[in-house]
């Protein structure tokens, strides 16, 4: 089979070949849901390492059993279940190694303690009057990349100036908030 059959070829046709012995057809099978099953990882665990070893047993698991795959779901219902399986049981594994004062520890606070908070609104306060002593064109360009959250194309776009020129007015502009900031503590 010519690489650009197995490019088009439907994923009940790659899983028949596959099935057959076809290396092939397994490996377009992997490279078409390699990156939905990673991310699905990553997002779950939020660590690479352990998501790229949950794929790749994922992969053993679809390779081993293909024979067993029935054509009555299709083959993204059928590995992405075999992923969430597997997901299920490391997770399973990893509680049973985590401490029983480690299941029980309360989750760290997510609000500020009330010393963090004076200083967070200390920080604003100096951040907002650094701004006041800004040229206008200083602020207005801080204003809209850091608050308006433009980007440098939206900013060179809306200001009429190339983005080179955004950049560096940018780059200039936090040198000088910085240096502002700085000075007042």
């Amino acid at each position: 089979m010519e690489i650009e059959e197995y490019i088009v070829a439907s994923d009940a046709h790659l899983v028949e070949l596959a099935s057959k012995g076809d290396q092939h057809a397994f490996e377009y099978l992997f490279t078409r849901y390699r990156e939905a099953l990673l991310r699905l990882f990553e997002q779950r665990l939020g660590d690479k390492d352990t998501a790229s070893d949950l794929l790749q047993e994922t992969f053993i698991k679809v390779y081993l059993h293909l024979n067993n795959y029935s054509s009555n779901y299709t083959f993204g219902q059928w590995i992405y279940t075999i992923a969430r399986n597997t997901l299920v049981d490391h997770l399973r594994r990893r509680a049973d190694d985590i401490s029983i004062d480690e299941k029980f520890r309360a989750p760290a606070a997510t609000t500020p303690t009330p010393e963090e908070s004076v200083i967070i609104n200390q920080r604003k306060a100096h951040f907002e009057a650094s701004l006041d002593e800004l040229s206008d064109d200083y602020r207005q360009i801080i204003e809209m990349r850091f608050l308006d959250e433009y980007s440098y194309e939206e900013i060179a776009d809306k200001l009429g100036k190339p983005i080179n020129t955004v950049k560096t007015q940018i780059r200039r502009a936090k040198a000088a908030v910085c240096k502002m900031i700085l000075d007042k503590e």
